[in-house]
């Protein structure tokens, strides 16, 4: 007799499936045109078909599951809102969160910010003052494209500090999600134990740490769509649900399922999402994926870890990664 799937919520395992949402810089600076930077960083599209947040938003959908976009807007005041317009809007309609993303490097291709001139790579190089109006501002573009007011911010590059949070507290915003520990020290410099997993209070918001695990002792590997193999993610959570812990958030990108060049899809990668999405939906009542908005996280009663090292698992994964850069990485 198969055992009883837990319903009390109080003590399932949520699942977060973030995806940051954003244009690509390194393609501006090559100059790709704005429009073409749009259908390869968003959409996906390549000639052997589009894999963006379209067909992400599709396949979540079709397995019912819940996805939170991480949207940077800061390119709007480059391109113009009609841009950031065509993004935000399908989310919403596909039923997605919309939640607020920031990449300050775009910064130095405008000609005016609020912050006076004043430049740096991530939001963290700023003063706390200066991080408040950056955010601000990036609020409110995304909310003129039409999002709803977020309560949920990462950092492009996961480059956030305390002040950072901070300057969340001061605008309003409840969750950061910027603590990324395999970043630690650089770009990420938010004062939090490495090992957290659970949501946390500090400096007036709840922190949901991007959740991790041990490829080696001592070593830590994010949980991220293109990081780990689809057997480092099911022992991932099997691992969360085992000892309760309260929240798994992993990360990915809208670009994430095609080759860098942007030419062609990556079928490892994709094969790796659509076994996740079949796996969370045969799971949803003991993992089921959630948004930010109308989220309240009890005070975790213990200290989750993160899955221990496995020398089978890691090997496993860096040959299929070998074996994925061969057959879609090649120029």
């Amino acid at each position: 007799v198969q055992p009883r799937r837990r319903r009390d919520w109080a003590r399932v395992t949520r699942v977060f499936f973030t995806v940051d949402t954003e244009l690509s810089l390194g393609s501006h600076q090559r100059g790709v045109s704005p429009d073409t930077n749009l259908a390869q960083s968003i959409f996906g599209e390549t000639p052997g078909g589009s894999f963006g947040i379209g067909w992400q938003m599709e396949r979540l959908g079709h397995h019912g599951l819940t996805g939170v976009f991480f949207v940077d807007p800061v390119p709007a005041a480059l391109f113009g809102m009609d841009m950031l317009k065509r993004i935000v809007a399908p989310i919403l309609t596909a039923g997605h969160e919309v939640q607020l993303h920031i990449h300050t490097e775009w910064l130095k291709f405008l000609t005016g910010s609020p912050v006076d001139g004043r430049l740096g790579e991530n939001i963290g190089d700023f003063s706390e003052d200066d991080q408040v109006a950056l955010i601000g501002w990036a609020r409110d573009l995304l909310m003129a494209a039409g999002a709803p007011d977020p309560v949920a911010f990462r950092a492009g590059n996961f480059g956030a500090d305390d002040r950072t949070l901070r300057a969340l507290a001061r605008l309003g915003i409840a969750w950061d999600s910027s603590f990324n520990a395999a970043y630690l020290g650089a770009p990420c410099r938010v004062d939090l134990p490495p090992l957290g997993l659970d949501p946390a209070g500090v400096a007036g918001v709840r922190e949901l740490p991007v959740t991790q695990i041990f490829d080696r002792p001592g070593r830590l590997r994010p949980a991220q769509l293109c990081a780990l193999s689809h057997r480092e993610m099911l022992a991932m959570l099997d691992h969360a649900e085992a000892q309760h812990q309260s929240a798994v958030n992993i990360v990915s990108h809208s670009f994430e399922l095609i080759s860098r060049d942007r030419r062609r899809p990556n079928q490892s990668v994709i094969n790796r999402f659509e076994a996740l999405c079949a796996l969370l939906a045969e799971r949803r009542d003991s993992l089921p994926t959630s948004g930010f908005a109308n989220l309240s996280f009890p005070d975790a009663s213990h200290a989750a870890t993160p899955l221990p090292a496995s020398p089978l698992r890691t090997w496993e994964r860096m040959a299929e990664q070998a074996i994925g850069h061969w057959r879609y990485e090649r120029g």
